[in-house]
Order: C-alpha cells, then structure tokens, then sequence
C-alpha cells in the first residue's frame, strides 16, 4: 500500500553488511490469539451472548471454517471486508476470520446511512459485503458494487448466504484454514475516522501495531487480567469496544454481551451480577445512564475491577458519583482511532471522590506505556511545561496512515510525530490537560460529530442556503449539536419535517438537537461564516438551549 508510513523494503535495503536485519519483519497473525487460547482452554467461556455460551474450541473451529469459506470464494490476503451489524456473534467470526486470512476488516457503524456506507464501501475498495439482514437498504447496495467476492448476510433471516450457514456447511466438510503469514505493517482493520473534511478516513491498523496495542492496553487499562475475568460489551463493537474485546481473547477472558438493539442500563447491572463482571469498557454517557438508574443499589457489582472509559471528558459531578457507588475501579484513557487509544491513562489510583484527594483533577492523565507526547508550536517546536500547544505523538500503537489519502497523510505528520489536532498542555510531571480541540469536531455521548459533513448534506437539501453546526455543553450527552440556519427564498420552516428529513438522510447519533433559523448568519470581516461569531451572537440573544 502506498499510502503506509513503513516500508520493509527500506527497512531490508538499510540493512548493515553483516545481514544482522531481517529482510521482513514477520510478525504473529492476530488470529493466532484465538488459536493459542483455544489450545490451551478448549472448554472455557469465550463469548457469552444472551446466556448462550460458546467456548473457546468452539469459537476456533468456527473462524476457521469461515476462513476456508472466504478463501474458497476467492478472497486472498489485502482483500477488505466490509460487514455491517450491531453486535452478535458472527461479527467476531468476521473480524478474526478476515484477520486469519491476511484480509482487511473493514467493519461500519451500524447507525450510519446507506449513502454513508456506500462511500465506505467505495473509497475502501471492498472485495466482500457482509450485511445484517436487518438492513434491507444496506444490502442492496451490493447490486452497486462492482468486483465483490463474496456477499453474506448476518442475522436469522439471513438463509443459505448467511455467515451462520456457510460457517455450518464448512463444518461439515471438516474445513480448515491456518494463519495466514502477516509481516508488521499488513493492514488488518480499517478504522473510519474524520477530519475538518467531514469525509471518512480509513485509518490503517497493522498486525504488528495492533499486537502492541494489546499488549499496552492489558498493561496500562487491565494489569492482571486473566481467563477468569469477564469483560461485558455496552457499546458498538466496529471502533474501541472491538479493540477492548481483542485484549480480552489475549487473555482467554469471557466478553458477555447482549444483542438487543436498545440498551437498558438495569439490564446491565443485571449481567454484571450473574456473571460477575470484571471490566468494561464505556463512555461517560453510559456510564452516568447507569449510575443514576436506580437498578445499580438492586445488584452486586463488587467484581468490578476497572471500568474503562473514554471518548469523551466526564464531568467531575458523574466521576464522583460513580466513585461514591462503586469504588475505585475507574480507569480514563485518552486517544484518537488513529492511535487506537494509545496517549494518555488515569489510574484508579489518581481517581478520588474527594478533589483535595485527587492532585490531577481535570487531567486525563500521563503518557501511556511506550508512548511519547509532545506538545508543539505551529511550527513544530516543542513547548515548555503548562503551556498550550498541539498535542502530538509517536510511539508503536500510531496508525500507519490515512489509506489511499496522500493529502490527509501529509497534513497529520511532522517530523515523525502524529498531529491529533487537539490542543492541551502537559505540567511539570507529564499528566496530560485537554483546553481545546483545533478542529470544529465535538463529542456527543462519546461520538465524535464532524459538523462539515452534516452541514454539506443539509445544504445539498435545498431548504436551507447557510447553516453552521457546533457543539455545545449538555448534562446528559455531554455535548449537543446547535444548527443555525438561513431559509432559502420562498422556503418556510417546518421543525417536524425537518426532523423527519434527518431520520431518513443522517444517523440518529449526529442530528442537531438544537435549531434557530435567522434571517442572515453574521460574518468575519472577510465574509466569512465563523463559528465563534455564530455563538457569540447566540449567548448575546440568549438563544442557547439552557444546561
């Protein structure tokens, strides 16, 4: 791929006289976890889905016979394959039977719109369309899509094409696949993020990488875990909660979880009861759900041991809520997709309910294991301690680059480092202090809303002529979208279309929850539309939604 950052031929051709450098660096498949633990605890819980469970020797058999099934349609190593479906069970054979075979996961979220996938399916290149058979929109896009292998569904309507019938018929004919041979830098997973552009960028994630990532998060978020632990599943598995459940198969720890569609928090605290629960992973809107919901005093939770969370700042008020009803088992970590997580941890030793007990309040903690943290000027010169600047990284766990998106590449790198875009600064001991974000992204129940994208599609409308969207503080969702626009000539607003317009054109997670229309928007004097002015003229009328 030439859009990687590493080149083993370079690597190779550096190598000294004496040949002390491998021509490539081999590295272990990630799938090989799977069959490593299989080996060594056929017997024990792997995945515990709706009380079903299914063992670790089941689970390995079952991944490799999906692997002969992709191998047999003709799909080889670098092939990207796309699935898209909330949680279950044949998600996870997805995932690692693509990464068996050397192919490149490709998972979506299953909120987004069938326009929205079509572009991923696109840009990706995909050789394979795995679709939830609850998405009947979603899986016509097939008849679009040229040069697919393969085309399966998930799910009990899914029939004969369906993953759990092509990985049974396998079964029976006793298929098998081994571990297809990995260097450092194979692709395995394509993790969607954005940028100021709004567009998706597939952020390229390697074996090598990822086998790092891993082992960092076992050292950093979960020292200690082992297969008697139980990991429970609360959010999407296609970005962190899939890498969280990886560092559980490490490990041969259960993950439990639930397909219902809709979360309930008593639910929850219902299976972490029955199962004794040891770690999940969150962000601070579930985790708040939970803790204010009165079901957290009806069942045990004393096998918790860390409850992760991230992708969004909590606020103090719900961190010592939390504290005061469980204990000290939070864990924060702060990351971008591009770095699979991997910048900076809060202990539960540096948590406290108490703020004089807890000397970095409002950090989110110090760099992670093996990970360096720069804080630069705009010219890339590092800055002292307590001052503000970008905050940039390098380390193992950095993505090998944007795929096919040069431009994008260019933009995120400097001299090695990884730009992230957010602005902070590091005091004197390196804990790590978040004060803004260079980009107009803002973080809504642990989502992060890219406001371009979802004004670009608004104005392609036609109701509107000028709209601007940015996030704003919210008790619950921690931020919420507020959309300012200006009516076309002629056009009259009508708030229930409008909602109506969005539920059938964008996903649920990024509407606005908050719309003022005004006659024109106030401008820069360059004439430019500017968000600052935009919300300095809305405090001025008081047309903010209270908090």
């Amino acid at each position: 791929m030439s859009t990687l950052q590493h080149d083993a031929t370079a690597v190779s051709q550096a190598a000294p006289a004496g040949g002390l450098w491998p021509v490539s660096r081999r590295v272990m498949n990630l799938a090989t976890f799977l069959s490593q633990i299989a080996a060594r605890l056929p017997d024990q819980p792997a995945l515990i889905i709706d009380d079903q469970i299914t063992t670790w020797g089941v689970l390995e058999q079952r991944v490799q016979a999906l692997a002969s099934v992709f191998k047999s349609a003709g799909l080889v190593k670098g092939d990207r394959i796309l699935s898209h479906s909330p949680n279950n069970r044949e998600m996870i054979e997805v995932m690692l039977a693509s990464f068996r075979i050397g192919a490149v996961w490709v998972p979506t979220n299953f909120r987004i719109t069938p326009d929205d996938v079509d572009y991923l399916a696109r840009s990706s290149g995909v050789s394979a369309f795995i679709c939830h058979s609850g998405f009947a929109e979603h899986a016509a896009l097939v008849d679009t899509l040229e040069g697919l292998k393969l085309v399966a569904g998930i799910g009990p309507d899914a029939g004969s094409t369906g993953v759990e019938a092509l990985i049974d018929a396998a079964l029976n004919c006793g298929a098998t696949h081994q571990a297809e041979r990995v260097d450092y830098d194979d692709p395995c997973w394509f993790f969607f993020t954005s940028g100021t552009t709004g567009k998706p960028k597939a952020s390229v994630l390697t074996h090598g990488q990822m086998a790092f990532v891993l082992t960092n998060h076992l050292c950093d978020l979960m020292p200690g875990t082992t297969h008697r632990d139980r990991s429970l599943v609360v959010a999407p598995l296609t970005h962190g909660a899939g890498v969280h459940y990886l560092t559980q198969l490490v490990r041969g720890a259960a993950t439990v979880f639930s397909t219902s569609p809709k979360f309930s928090a008593e639910a929850a605290w219902a299976t972490i009861e029955r199962w004794g629960i040891t770690n999940f992973f969150t962000v601070p809107t579930i985790l708040k759900l939970m803790i204010e919901h009165d079901s957290v005093d009806r069942y045990r939770h004393d096998s918790l041991r860390y409850i992760i969370y991230a992708g969004a700042p909590m606020y103090r008020a719900d961190q010592k809520a939390a504290l005061q009803k469980l204990g000290p088992v939070l864990v924060q970590y702060f990351g971008l997709g591009e770095v699979t997580g991997n910048i900076s941890v809060l202990p539960p030793e540096d948590h406290s309910p108490d703020d004089e007990a807890m000397p970095y309040l409002g950090s989110c903690g110090y760099a992670r294991t093996g990970i360096d943290i720069s804080i630069q000027d705009e010219n890339g010169q590092q800055l002292a301690p307590n001052e503000n600047g970008e905050i940039c990284i390098c380390g193992p766990a950095v993505f090998a680059g944007y795929y096919n998106n040069p431009e994008a590449n260019r933009k995120s790198f400097r001299d090695g480092w990884f730009r992230t875009g957010d602005i902070g600064y590091q005091d004197a001991k390196g804990y790590l202090y978040i004060t803004g974000r260079a980009s107009d992204m803002y973080i809504s129940g642990g989502s992060n809303i890219y406001p371009r994208e979802i004004e670009e599609k608004i104005l392609a409308a036609g109701l509107l002529r000028e709209v601007c969207i940015f996030g704003v503080p919210d008790p619950v969702w921690g931020e919420i979208g507020v959309m300012v626009g200006v009516l076309k000539d002629g056009a009259a607003w009508d708030s229930a279309a409008f909602q109506s317009w969005l539920d059938d054109n964008i996903a649920r997670y990024k509407h606005p929850r908050h719309f003022v229309i005004w006659p024109e928007l106030p401008k820069s004097g360059y004439g430019k539309i500017t968000k600052k002015i935009i919300y300095q003229e809305l405090l001025y009328r008081e047309a903010l939604p209270r908090v």
